[in-house]
C-alpha cells in the first residue's frame, strides 16, 4: 500500500466545501476535462453504506474501466470512501475539510492505494490528478467566495 496526500486552502467554510464535495456535480467539475462519469446515479439520500459503480470516460470520449465506490464515513467535515476498479485494487479516499477561519478551510485528499504491478504509474497518476482536482477546487471556491456564483446544496445529506 502507498499513500498520496495533497492539501490546499479554500476561501469557503469547511461545512460548505464538504457539502459540495458530496454532490456528483462537484465531482464532475473537479475531474473535468480529464474524466467524465456520465451515467452515475445517486440516491436521494447519501449515507454510509451506499455503493455505486459507473464507467469512467477519458476526456468524455474514450471508455475506460468501471469504477466502484462505497461510502464509509460521511460527517460534517469528513468523507471516506473505499474505491476500486481498472488498474487499482484498492483506492481508499479520505477528504477532510478543516476550518481555519470563519470562511476558510484546509482541504486534504489522502488516498491509500493498493496498485499491485501498476505501482509507480498509479502513484504518479494520483498525484497529477489530485493536483488538477485541487486547482479546480480553488477556482470554484474563489468564484463562490466572490459571490459570482450562488450555489445551494439542495441534495439531502
Amino acid at each position: 500500500m502507498s499513500k498520496v496526500t495533497l492539501t490546499t486552502e479554500l476561501p469557503i467554510a469547511a461545512e460548505v466545501a464538504c457539502a459540495l464535495a458530496r454532490t456528483p456535480e462537484l465531482f464532475a467539475y473537479v475531474v473535468a476535462p480529464i474524466f467524465s462519469v456520465p451515467n452515475i446515479e445517486m440516491p436521494d439520500r447519501v449515507e454510509p453504506g451506499v455503493e455505486r459503480s459507473a464507467r469512467i470516460w477519458w476526456f468524455g470520449v474514450v471508455p475506460a474501466w468501471t469504477h466502484h465506490l462505497r461510502l464509509v464515513t460521511l460527517e460534517a467535515r469528513h468523507i471516506y470512501t473505499n474505491e476500486w476498479g481498472g488498474p487499482v485494487r484498492t483506492w481508499n479516499h479520505s477528504l477532510t475539510f478543516e476550518p481555519i477561519g470563519e470562511s476558510r478551510c484546509r482541504y486534504t485528499d489522502e488516498i491509500e492505494i493498493d496498485d499491485g504491478l501498476h505501482g509507480l504509474g498509479t502513484r504518479v497518476f494520483a498525484r497529477l490528478m489530485f493536483r488538477h482536482r485541487h486547482r479546480r477546487w480553488r477556482q470554484l471556491a474563489r468564484i463562490l467566495a466572490a459571490g459570482e456564483l450562488d450555489v445551494r446544496v439542495t441534495r439531502p445529506v
